[in-house]
């Protein structure tokens, strides 16, 4: 079995950890600007993405590797505030706008798929100062934004990710505050952020839809960040159970309100709603969607974008002291199995990738699913080296071994592969 005709290879980067040019050329500050400068050693050594792989001067080069690696896509995202310095249309900073056109120019000249994300992590520090995504204003405000780089950069952008791994973001910025603006909003904040993210996306998308796809025929989606989750004990119904809701919070918080029915999975909602009454609370901490959200939320997206890296076991863990917090609303406690090796969080466990487009493709309609990131942690350039010529051969014996013909039949299944590509000198989004 062969991967399909059409079937993209790209790599993908973040504006913040590769650009640099933190006040270059008028570019407003975000949120990690003003994060990492603040010190504390919030971040990995204090490191900031000041310089980071100065792709702002040195794109040329950039460019060259993309080519040497024969990638026929490229995912990489817009600074917000490097085109809008403080986050609306009210000042367009043309410098901005020419890096970006430059970019997506040089990656068609050369038959390069430019894949584009409007928001990767970095808020306009003007707007975070109003509240950043926990304000139901950013909605409207994301929406101009996005209708902005539909207009400036959509004639020629045919591939659109509103949101980055936005179940990741609101649960670390919003909740437990490990991202800017690193102030916790233990059980309350990450749902509101949630609520607020999922609105904004569904808005662009209808924005695009109206108002640009007849010309422009692009496709827009959002990424989801993806680990597999397995019961530790297979035979445990508690566990069992423990896992179906731990995917639920994980990938159905965000999918199946966009990709279902617009709204939230009924386990989510009965499990906070119950937790939520028992901390004393006078109704459920997780907000509700009206009927006509629910409407307007509900089938806002072209493609399932999923990014994952690694797997993890489940096993069904009581919250008895009412502790508040959105991992607690959970209920579980995860971790790898001791025979999985990897670095930090990243365990390598390749069947994962598997299992996870099977439950998308069974649980999401069977929806067309981009890889939009992937990869493995190196703490040393050999390593780095050995593991890209290891990753290889394993694609290659992946073509070939009939064994192993279920991985590649539903990696078939999506259009694009893109894993995440990192630089030496900023390569942790936090410690």
């Amino acid at each position: 079995m062969a991967f399909p005709a059409g079937f993209g290879w790209g790599a993908a980067t973040a504006a913040y950890q590769v650009e640099g040019g933190w006040d270059a050329d008028g570019k407003g500050p975000c949120a990690w600007d003003t994060f990492t400068h603040q010190g504390g050693e919030r971040v990995f050594k204090n490191q900031t993405g000041d310089v980071a792989c100065s792709s702002y001067t040195l794109w040329e080069e950039d460019l060259k590797c993309i080519k040497q690696l024969g990638l026929t896509h490229y995912r990489f995202s817009l600074s917000w505030s490097r085109l809008l310095p403080d986050g609306t249309t009210g000042f367009i900073n043309q410098k901005g706008v020419d890096y970006y056109n430059k970019i997506i120019d040089d990656l068609l000249k050369n038959g390069i798929t430019p894949i584009v994300t409007l928001f990767h992590f970095d808020m306009p520090q003007a707007l975070e100062d109003q509240g950043g995504w926990l304000s139901e204003a950013t909605i409207e405000i994301f929406d101009r934004y996005a209708r902005f780089c539909f207009s400036t950069f959509g004639d020629r952008v045919k591939h659109w990710i509103t949101l980055n791994e936005p179940n990741i973001f609101a649960l670390m910025a919003y909740d437990l505050g490990f991202f800017p603006p690193g102030v916790p909003h233990n059980g309350t904040g990450g749902y509101q952020a949630v609520h607020n993210l999922i609105k904004a996306h569904a808005r662009s998308w209808h924005t695009y839809d109206s108002l640009f796809r007849k010309e422009q025929k692009g496709v827009v989606s959002l990424s989801l960040f993806a680990a597999w989750l397995e019961p530790a004990d297979s035979n445990s119904v508690s566990d069992q159970e423990a896992t179906k809701r731990a995917l639920a919070f994980e990938v159905g918080l965000f999918a199946k309100p966009i990709f279902i029915d617009g709204d939230y999975p009924e386990v989510v909602k009965s499990q906070i709603a119950s937790m939520s009454k028992k901390q004393g609370y006078p109704s459920s901490r997780l907000p509700e969607f009206t009927e006509e959200e629910k409407k307007m939320i509900k089938g806002t997206a072209d493609f399932f974008a999923v990014q994952y890296y690694t797997t993890r076991l489940v096993k069904h863990q009581e919250n008895k002291k009412g502790e508040l917090s959105f991992l607690q609303d959970v209920e579980i406690d995860y971790f790898a199995d001791p025979s999985w090796k990897g670095v930090d969080w990243v365990y390598v466990v390749p069947w994962g990738l598997r299992k996870l487009l099977k439950h998308i493709k069974d649980t999401y309609n069977n929806p067309v699913i981009y890889i939009t990131e992937n990869g493995v942690f190196q703490t040393d350039i050999a390593g780095a080296v050995q593991s890209l010529s290891s990753y290889s051969l394993w694609l290659t014996e992946k073509t070939k071994l009939s064994g192993r013909q279920k991985s590649l039949a539903l990696l078939s299944t999506s259009l694009s592969y893109s894993p995440w590509c990192t630089c030496t000198s900023w390569c942790s989004w936090v410690t």
